[in-house]
């Protein structure tokens, strides 16, 4: 895939105040990412960046050892910082991987979370349909759908479970704004979660895990196909 840099990417100034500077530019890389006006791939040059920003260089490369931790940015030797761009097959492995892990956190859920924390769940999953209905920015979506996980995650009660599944969710965020930017994605989304939902209150752990299973899987096959079009 031939390089990309920056020079597409439009943007205006930081300002001087509000949140702290380095705050500032973390957010409106992020967003610059999760909109794709960054693309997959794309070269992150300091120089323009800080041209664009009206930033320090010192504040720009924090900036980018952020969304680094965060999966969002991708630094390669001699060449520098890009946005993350995983292989297909390395994006499939990925997506297996949460979708095994998912699975046990699901049944977890459902082993310990109490009623408080279902219905949180539920209603996670209806804020999400919300979100999605008024067709809003990905970025909007995608943390409407991030609300879901961290009820599903506190209710698993495990701390190792928890730090697996966020540097798993770091590394496709991404693969997962690229699925839920598909036309009807979203709406498909609902609808599976409300499913594994269903089955949780039910207290139906092996079907709860396999819908949710079922629902990274399918998610999978949008984001690959995707991927594989723009590569």
């Amino acid at each position: 895939m031939a390089t990309k840099t920056a020079s597409v990417w439009v943007t205006s100034p930081v300002g001087k105040a509000a949140a702290p500077l380095r705050e500032q530019v973390i957010a409106a890389l992020r967003e610059a990412i999760l909109d794709f006006r960054l693309r997959p791939g794309q070269r992150l040059i300091e120089r323009e960046l800080i041209e664009q920003l009206g930033v320090s260089r010192t504040t720009v490369r924090e900036a980018l050892r952020e969304l680094t931790s965060e999966g969002l940015v991708t630094v390669v030797p001699q060449r520098g910082a890009m946005v993350s761009a995983p292989t297909i097959s390395e994006a499939a492995d990925l997506y297996e991987v949460r979708a095994a892990l998912e699975s046990i956190i699901v049944t977890r859920f459902v082993e310990r979370a109490t009623q408080s924390q279902v219905m949180r769940l539920d209603a996670a999953v209806e804020h999400f349909a919300e979100v999605a209905a008024a067709g809003g920015e990905i970025r909007n979506i995608l943390a409407a759908k991030d609300e879901f996980y961290t009820v599903l995650v506190e209710g698993a009660a495990s701390s190792s479970l928890k730090q697996l599944i966020e540097g798993i969710q770091a590394r496709v965020r991404i693969l997962r704004a690229t699925s839920l930017s598909t036309s009807g994605r979203s709406e498909q989304a609902v609808a599976e979660l409300r499913g594994v939902v269903r089955a949780i209150k039910e207290r139906d752990a092996s079907l709860a895990a396999a819908l949710c299973a079922s629902h990274v899987r399918t998610a999978a096959t949008t984001a690959l196909a995707a991927l594989e079009s723009d590569q």
